[in-house]
């Protein structure tokens, strides 16, 4: 009876340590080939796992990362079973009988390698803004289970045209404000007028005549006089020529007199 039972123990104890080396038990690990200053037209980058439990399918994807406890969703290729997006692969050892032939099996320890794309956009979500990470989760048999979700960020190179975002400001009430962005604009020549010439260079000759007229002294009129006023005025100075004229004449007439008379 002894012998049994310690023949009995010995087994329980060898079934525990197979149970404890099985991949389901180990600790999952994700490595992606690169995660900082991705380009922001897209890249490829070699994802890697090991740990990981061969009795769930799982996708490897580039999705918008919600948080842990969250299904990492929406993802780049969807639901991708055949691969042919780029954007993910469908790891499985034990697909369905339409996925045999689709999905790829694990290999020893619960590992896997595939290359994923990521881009900046997923769908209508821009990565720069929200965060955005290579993921493993269940695959379509099992989405709601979290056991299998595994979240690397990717950070996005910054933006080569300049802009620079402000950080978050911390409202009242603990909310957090959306980063303001500024724009740095290149140090070039001075752009002139309209036509796009250089302030330098000489005006357009429309340009130049109409300065010329704007600078034209204006012409106005100073006096309100009407018509009868005019007459009047003529008539005046018609008057005072022929005053003129007739003190001329006695002048004249005095000296001739006076030479005469000598």
């Amino acid at each position: 009876m002894r012998t049994a039972a310690a023949a009995l123990a010995l087994l329980a104890t060898a079934g525990l340590l197979v149970v404890a080396e099985t991949p389901a038990q180990a600790a999952k690990k994700l490595t992606v080939s690169k995660t900082r200053n991705l380009s922001r037209a897209g890249e490829t980058v070699t994802v890697s796992g090991r740990g990981y439990n061969v009795d769930k399918g799982i996708y490897v994807a580039f999705c918008v990362d919600n948080g842990p406890g969250v299904l990492p969703s929406p993802c780049g290729g969807g639901a991708d079973m055949s691969g042919g997006s780029g954007s993910s692969a469908w790891i499985s050892s034990n697909p369905p009988s339409y996925g045999e032939g689709l999905a790829k099996p694990y290999g020893k320890g619960g590992t896997f390698r595939v290359s994923v794309q990521v881009s900046r956009k997923i769908g209508d979500v821009d990565c720069t803004l929200r965060g955005c990470a290579v993921v493993t989760r269940a695959d379509h048999t099992r989405t709601s289970d979290r056991s299998q979700d595994v979240r690397v960020p990717i950070r996005f190179a910054p933006d080569p045209a300049g802009s620079t975002a402000a950080p978050a400001v911390t409202a009242a009430a603990g909310r957090t404000t959306a980063p303001a962005t500024k724009q740095s604009t290149p140090a070039g020549p001075p752009t002139g007028p309209p036509t796009g010439r250089l302030a330098t260079a000489a005006p357009p000759a429309a340009t130049a005549a109409v300065a010329l007229e704007s600078q034209q002294i204006p012409l106005t009129r100073t006096s309100a006089a009407t018509p009868l006023g005019h007459w009047w005025a003529i008539a005046g100075a018609f008057t005072v020529g022929l005053l003129a004229a007739t003190v001329i004449g006695r002048l004249r007439r005095r000296r001739a007199a006076v030479r005469n008379a000598a």
